[in-house]
């Protein structure tokens, strides 16, 4: 790897400028779920661990530019300072002489760093009064990665640099997926539209061996084949697309697995009448709602013969059983792969947790990501401001 990590790092007496994705959901004046939280604890407690100060810079919500109250990280404190079973120093004006009148064991949280409008145009006047505020800086933040933001890449040209632990984690295991995989690899993209998945599908035929496409993107593959979709969420104007895209497989050697069964109904709503037929018999009146068992057993058959899995997107609406059905059991096999030592897997996007989550299967995959948009970047072969900088 190209960047530093902390153990790389001599923190002893240091102020460590953090950046961390502390923005979590909130509902009446409370975290309503600390993941991203707990996930920075191991970051923080090695650096206090290496004799440094963590100072956390971190965003929440969509201030654009100027202070919102409700949208100050004070409201993050309780379930910050839960998490690391230690007080935490808020700190909404800082100043250099502020951050070394503290103890250096003293865990600190600034402010909104979106409260400026300085922040996201990454002016470098504010990346350097953020600098001066420590002496070595941290990335934590492979969410934030995919943004050159003074918080992210400003701060990292200005100061020694390294990863955080989730930061290393997450480069460490897209390394592992799309990097240096091992091979056979199979990607299973899913979700509504193509058009939201270009770069990513165009990226990817040219990196693995199998390529799964589910959700309502497999719509727009089959009726740019000429299959009658009925009243299917397609994207019909992309049929000149997604055959260039089916062509190029082709020509890498890239096998693609579109549904040769479906699950249709004429209303989306759970409990809805639904049937199994042949992709290629969806009554014009019917929707494609999820994947069928025949297909499911070619994916997991695809599974069998991989050693690498990348997933994003679910392949059915996940959302309202029984249209969950392919998405559950397709990621419940590729989970005891993963457990049996069969399939390094990897998987991101916030479709894409929530529905394994919902399957129970999310700690049995080898990585979950929940960075979404900088998960996706990557996927799709392009560079992030925040990574770049650490390399610099």
């Amino acid at each position: 790897m190209a960047w530093k990590t902390l153990d790389d790092m001599d923190l002893t007496g240091k102020r460590v400028l953090t950046r961390v994705d502390i923005n979590v959901p909130v509902d009446d004046g409370g975290v309503t779920d600390a993941t991203r939280i707990t996930r920075i604890v191991p970051t923080v407690t090695d650096i206090l661990a290496k004799g440094g100060t963590p100072i956390l810079l971190a965003h929440f919500g969509r201030p654009k530019g100027k202070p919102v109250p409700e949208m100050s990280l004070r409201i993050t404190l309780p379930a910050l300072e839960t998490a690391l079973g230690r007080a935490v120093t808020f700190v909404d004006d800082p100043s250099r002489d502020q951050i070394d009148a503290l103890p250096m064991d003293a865990v600190v949280l600034l402010e909104n760093t979106r409260f400026s409008p300085l922040e996201e145009a990454n002016d470098p006047e504010f990346a350097q009064f953020l600098a001066a505020l420590g002496d070595v800086f941290c990335n934590d933040a492979f969410s934030a990665a995919h943004r050159a933001h003074a918080s992210t890449t400003g701060v990292a040209e200005l100061l020694p640099s390294c990863a955080g632990r989730l930061m290393e984690a997450e480069l460490r295991a897209l390394d592992t997926a799309l990097g240096t995989p091992e091979r056979p690899v199979i990607a299973v993209v899913g979700g509504a539209k193509v058009s939201t998945k270009l770069d990513l599908l165009s990226n990817l035929i040219e990196k693995v061996d199998m390529l799964v496409i589910g959700g309502g993107m497999a719509n727009t593959f089959l009726a740019a084949q000429g299959v009658d979709v009925g009243k299917s969420l397609c994207e019909h104007d992309l049929a000149d697309t997604a055959r260039p895209i089916a062509d190029k497989a082709a020509q890498t050697g890239c096998e693609i697995l579109l549904p040769t069964d479906v699950v249709i109904a004429r209303r989306f709503e759970e409990g809805a009448a639904s049937e199994i037929v042949n992709a290629k018999d969806c009554p014009p009146d019917a929707m494609i709602l999820d994947a069928g068992p025949d297909s499911v057993a070619r994916i997991c058959q695809g599974f069998d013969r991989a050693r690498t899995l990348i997933w994003n997107g679910p392949l059915g609406a996940f959302e309202i059983p029984p249209f969950d059905a392919a998405t559950n059991a397709a990621a419940a096999h590729a989970a005891a792969q993963t457990q049996a030592g069969k399939l390094i897997s990897v998987a991101g996007g916030g479709d894409t947790v929530a529905a394994l989550n919902k399957a129970g299967v999310a700690d049995d995959f080898t990585y979950i990501s929940t960075a979404g948009g900088a998960f996706l970047e990557w996927m799709e072969g392009k560079t992030l401001p925040g990574v770049a900088a650490l390399e610099r």
